[in-house]
């Protein structure tokens, strides 16, 4: 699959040839995850609105949920100002952390909420 030339003209890569994905849950408006994306891994989510990423330790893509079932069925994608990022509006079955828990944002916070 090959990404669309007037979308990849607007996209800014690291060294790499990554940008960085923002995940958030359709609905709830949570922060979910986020992940690294290249051409290829848009280009795949875009064509079938399952949300494929670029695992730099395996050095491939992959497809969220394809072995642990925990998909993501993405809605929407948008691209930051700076073009630097993309912002994946998505449907979540099961957990989006690697940990199952429902957000990889569940961690204890460093600042909470002001009252």
């Amino acid at each position: 699959m090959t990404l669309d030339p007037a979308i990849a003209a607007r996209l800014k890569r690291n060294a790499e040839g990554l940008f960085t994905a923002v995940v958030q849950e359709r609905g709830s408006g949570d922060v979910l995850m986020v992940a690294w994306m290249d051409d290829a891994a848009l280009a795949r989510t875009l064509e079938t609105r399952e949300a494929t990423y670029f695992s730099r330790s395996r050095n491939e893509q992959w497809v969220k949920g394809l072995t642990s079932g925990h998909t993501q069925h993405v809605h929407s994608v948008r691209l930051d100002c700076d073009g630097d990022t993309v912002l994946l509006e998505v449907d979540q079955v099961g957990g989006a952390c690697h940990t199952g828990d429902h957000t990889c944002f569940d961690a204890d916070l460093l600042l909470g909420p002001e009252a």
